[in-house]
């Protein structure tokens, strides 16, 4: 089993910077793929960047050259840098630990509890 945490969000204007990080309990953390998931009040959870156990990323266009996500095994941590955030980027951010196939991210068991990330305009 998997423990995630996130940390990192917050209050920042429109234009703004934020890291969020996803820290894991177990080393076995190198195993798995990473996703950072977001929903807004109303909206479906939507994923919107995922990393592989060996560094490959993907990206969702509504954050393409804003966002960047990376992974540092040796802390069992997970980073989200985000810039340029919009007020549309308000919602709260979730790690999940999965699966990577085929360039294509799998959702797994394991979330954590979420962080808040507030963008005013």
């Amino acid at each position: 089993q998997v423990q995630l945490v996130e940390s990192g969000g917050g209050l920042v204007q429109a234009g703004g910077s934020l890291r969020l990080s996803c820290a894991a309990s177990r080393s076995t953390f190198s195993f798995y793929a990473i996703g950072w998931y977001r929903q807004a009040p109303g909206k479906q959870r939507e994923l919107v960047a995922s990393i592989s156990r060996g560094g490959r990323r993907n990206l969702a266009d509504s954050v393409l050259g804003r966002f960047t996500i990376s992974r540092d095994n040796a802390k069992n941590t997970v980073y989200l840098e985000m810039n340029s955030l919009k007020p549309e980027d308000t919602a709260v951010y979730y790690c999940n630990a999965g699966t990577y196939s085929s360039s294509t991210y799998f959702e797994g068991d394991y979330w954590g509890q979420g962080t808040q990330v507030t963008v005013s305009s």
